[in-house]
């Protein structure tokens, strides 16, 4: 009999644990999932856009840009979170927002998390809540067990309540600073955008966005269940310090506009349907990012005779664009013409104000197509540098790996195809390579000592 009553309180408190430890789990495996499960968009054009936004936001912050690293996520909606030192930014974020300004906003709220150290305060405040939900349900089930004892059935169920109302509690609290930290994040954001002269109304407007959203989508929803903070509560606290700062009225710079405007047109076309762009650009559709859309949805839908004209047009236009020559290297490749494909991302590489390792491998992808002996071995050389910029650009070694076994170089092919797997997660097939690599290098060499860095590599244990 005792054991009937009690069985039930007891479960709720193990149930209550095992909650708050999965959630303990999901933030502290954050940074590892983030790499894995997200599907990342990589575009060297894309990329040097956000770089430019982030580098003053974390400058006044007090981080350094080796020690923080931007991601492109795949997805529609317009959103950003941090996991470990990596800030993640929706391509939809970046198509909706209409200035600079509103993803610098974003970026710097992101920042904030970081500087703050949100994350490991987080964790601790997941460990208290846990500690108090399970003492809340053992309280719970100390009085369902007198209820049981005593057979007094009113009581036993107060104990369940007990229980219950306890782990709501502590999962309140938890929202409740999770909001704290957010409204913390909003005003970091707004003093790394004053010391670095720039307006805070990009953040209104996405905070404006966001409650015109929820209002068309008829959203009612409490508060106090929520981890952020609500739009219009948002806009009340901040609204008076962005009018305040004497840089409200400072407008994004004109060239600047134009590469945001550039990089939307560039997501609408690879990423949001044929008619994307278009949407996007309806009131200038004559403009020079509707232009580039356009070009790049001829290409992506099979044209790539009309593509090649019309980014022709584009380079005429603008000759020292290096994106418009990567794409016509793309366009090229598509069209088996790899000689002047490589021709095109070489004048690309050249043109670049920033190094580009996606850029590099594009150019020595183009080389290596072309099947000429020396052009693939300076395809090998390319793709190496390009690597060793981006060593997580998992496609990269691949082609690295057919640059090496063309010129017959097999140890190095099979280093780079062991760095691949190992870049993708996959150890085990990376160890299996790099064993049979080494047995090809020569001992003490770089790449012999690289692959016994891969031999050697103990994976991290999943939490």
């Amino acid at each position: 009999m005792l054991k009937t009553r009690a069985l039930p309180a007891a479960k709720l408190a193990r149930a209550v644990a095992a909650i708050l430890l999965a959630a303990h789990a999901l933030v502290a495996a954050a940074p590892a999932n983030a790499q894995r499960n997200v599907p990342v968009v990589r575009d060297a054009e894309i990329e040097a856009l956000v770089a430019d936004y982030a580098g003053p936001i974390l400058k006044a912050a007090g981080l350094t840009r080796s020690g923080t690293e931007i991601i492109l996520v795949n997805d529609h909606r317009f959103n950003a979170f941090v996991a470990g030192r990596r800030i993640f930014i929706h391509t939809g974020a970046l198509l909706t927002a209409e200035t600079p300004n509103e993803i610098i906003g974003v970026i710097a709220h992101e920042v904030g998390h970081l500087a703050g150290g949100h994350q490991h305060r987080l964790r601790e405040q997941i460990a208290r809540a846990q500690t108090l939900a399970i003492v809340a349900a053992l309280v719970g089930m100390g009085a369902s067990v007198a209820a049981a004892a005593s057979d007094q059935g009113d009581l036993a169920g107060a104990g369940a309540g007990l229980a219950m109302g306890g782990s709501e509690a502590a999962r309140r609290s938890l929202l409740g600073y999770q909001r704290t930290e957010e409204t913390t994040a909003d005003r970091s954001a707004i003093d790394y955008l004053e010391r670095t002269g720039q307006s805070g109304r990009g953040m209104l407007v996405t905070f404006q966005r966001m409650a015109g959203d929820m209002a068309l989508a008829g959203v009612n929803v409490d508060p106090y269940q929520l981890s952020h903070p609500m739009p219009r509560e948002r806009i009340a606290n901040l609204q008076e310090l962005v009018q305040r700062s004497r840089f409200y009225n400072r407008t994004d710079p004109p060239e600047l506009q134009l590469r945001h405007d550039l990089a939307r047109a560039k997501i609408a076309a690879y990423t949001a349907g044929q008619n994307a762009a278009a949407r996007v650009f309806r009131n200038n559709p004559g403009g020079l990012p509707a232009l580039y859309a356009d070009a790049i949805t001829t290409h992506l839908y099979g044209n790539p005779r009309g593509a090649l004209t019309k980014v022709d047009r584009l380079i005429a236009a603008h000759p020292q664009n290096p994106y418009f020559h990567e794409l016509r290297g793309e366009i090229l490749i598509k069209a088996n013409r790899p000689r002047e494909a490589a021709e095109a991302y070489a004048r690309a590489v050249k043109l670049s104000r920033s190094p580009s390792g996606l850029m590099q491998v594009g150019y020595g992808q183009a080389l290596l197509a072309t099947g000429d002996r020396e052009l693939v071995r300076r395809a090998a050389a390319e793709l190496k540098s390009g690597l060793s910029r981006e060593p997580e650009y998992v496609n990269g070694y691949r082609y690295l790996a057919q640059a090496y076994g063309q010129i017959g170089e097999i140890g190095a092919a099979e280093l780079a195809t062991a760095e691949g797997y190992f870049h993708a997660g996959a150890y085990r097939d990376a160890k299996i390579l790099a064993t049979r690599a080494q047995m090809k290098l020569q001992r003490g060499s770089p790449e012999w000592v690289r692959a016994q860095d891969i031999i050697e590599f103990r994976e991290p244990r999943r939490r």
